[in-house]
């Protein structure tokens, strides 16, 4: 797939409507963290300010956890367990792609090569056309998109579909969503007036993948 057509699928699993809530979601995310940590005595220690990541990852995923059951944000989600059990994820499972969230210092790299991550990202290789992995048309499991967003400081938000080698990038990441316009009342134009033929046929494929494979 080219770039045209990943932005048309990315756009497919995450219409604008939905994009316009995600910068107001880790907003309020990161300003619970920084309160929490202002007003609690306890995590004024330098251990805890080391830690000051992992208190906004929480303050995230709680946001999307409940911005999907308010029905907001129309789909499922499940904590999955990492590959070694050191805790769970967020996975946020759309029609046809799941999403993991992620702290990056570097927006155009991505997160840190962790082994989930790693068999995640291998996901997208046999969907997209990708040269670099041979899997015989065996598929491995549903597309991947990552929600990366800034480490420590929220000055970006990218939806992106990574690359199944983690030194390459992204095969397509969006613009800052930080720098979307806040007047999204009518999205569905620029959505309906897209020739979609080739996601569809993604579409088409990954929902074969679902039947034959009980998912």
């Amino acid at each position: 797939m080219n770039q045209a057509e990943l932005e048309l699928f990315l756009l497919n699993q995450v219409p604008l409507r939905t994009r316009a809530l995600i910068p107001s979601t880790f907003k309020a995310a990161y300003a619970a963290a920084a309160g929490l940590m202002a007003e609690t005595p306890m995590l004024s220690v330098p251990s805890a300010e080391d830690n000051y990541g992992r208190f906004i990852s929480w303050a995230v995923d709680f946001g999307f956890q409940k911005l999907i059951e308010s029905g907001q944000w129309p789909c499922d989600y499940r904590w999955r367990p990492f590959a070694r059990p050191t805790g769970r994820y967020l996975e946020i499972r759309l029609t046809h792609s799941i999403i993991t969230i992620s702290q990056v210092s570097d927006p155009e790299k991505q997160p840190r090569d962790v082994v989930f991550r790693a068999n995640m990202r291998l996901h997208n290789e046999p969907y997209l056309d990708l040269e670099e992995f041979a899997y015989e048309n065996q598929v491995l499991g549903l597309p991947h998109i990552l929600l990366v967003h800034g480490h420590h400081t929220l000055d970006f938000i990218h939806l992106g579909i990574p690359y199944g080698r983690h030194s390459a990038g992204y095969l397509y990441r969006t613009p800052n969503l930080l720098n979307m316009p806040h007047d999204m009342t009518a999205p569905q134009a620029q959505e309906e007036n897209t020739d979609i033929e080739a996601v569809m046929s993604l579409r088409e494929e990954i929902e074969r993948w679902q039947r034959e494979n009980g998912q």
